[in-house]
């Protein structure tokens, strides 16, 4: 018998918990085994039951839902969490992933899209789809980078990509440095073209994850 991926749902408006519960119910490698409005619900059911991939959306929740996300995996270490949301920014992203997420998706996602993605994350993969609004075409180009000494990043670069991964804009990042707007768009851009980023929530997991981008680092 296939094993079958056990799956909670956790989001305060019925009518999306009844939603995503219906798609998944339909397909025959899921078991939908709860689902709950808030994350003393996801708490409650997690402590007494096994799940394998928890849907979360973290902007409808009757508390901060990052302080949740350490919460679960405190009681439930096997299970992997996938943001389920609405909310598109960057910060958003950032902050799901640090808190012990394995996935961030927005709602607009299609069904397929929805089913590949738990079984990405129960595999154990870091799975992003959204779309940050604050990613620049000149950021995205690599526009006045120089790939050169095996495309290691710079000091300066590895900075950056810090202030990147922590949810901070041009602006912060350039006032954190001591440097211009225009520095930082710079260091932004080699940061994307030397880790092949398309966007800097990509590169932000790169540092976050450490492994993924020990290789690229000075």
């Amino acid at each position: 018998m296939i094993k079958k991926i056990r799956v909670l749902v956790v989001d305060a408006q019925t009518i999306v918990r009844e939603g995503v519960v219906t798609v998944l119910s339909f397909q025959p490698d899921f078991d939908v085994v709860g689902d709950v409005p808030d994350g003393d619900g996801a708490i409650q059911f997690v402590r007494q039951n096994r799940v394998d991939v928890i849907l979360l959306d973290v902007a409808t929740l009757d508390k901060d839902g990052f302080s949740v996300i350490p919460l679960i995996k405190k009681y439930a270490p096997q299970s992997s969490i996938l943001v389920l949301t609405s909310a598109a920014e960057s910060e958003m992203v950032y902050k799901a992933i640090k808190s012990g997420a394995k996935g961030y998706m927005l709602k607009d996602a299609t069904s397929a899209q929805l089913l590949k993605t738990i079984k990405d994350v129960f595999m154990g993969k870091t799975i992003i789809l959204s779309a940050p609004a604050d990613t620049s075409a000149r950021e995205a180009s690599g526009e006045d980078c120089l790939v050169d000494n095996g495309s290691m990043l710079t000091r300066r670069e590895y900075e950056t990509l810090k202030l990147i991964a922590q949810g901070m804009r041009n602006h912060e990042i350039a006032a954190a440095m001591t440097v211009s707007e225009r520095t930082v768009a710079k260091y932004v851009s080699c940061v994307l073209k030397k880790l092949h980023a398309t966007n800097r929530t990509q590169a932000a997991l790169m540092e976050i994850n450490e492994n993924a981008f020990l290789a690229h680092a000075f």
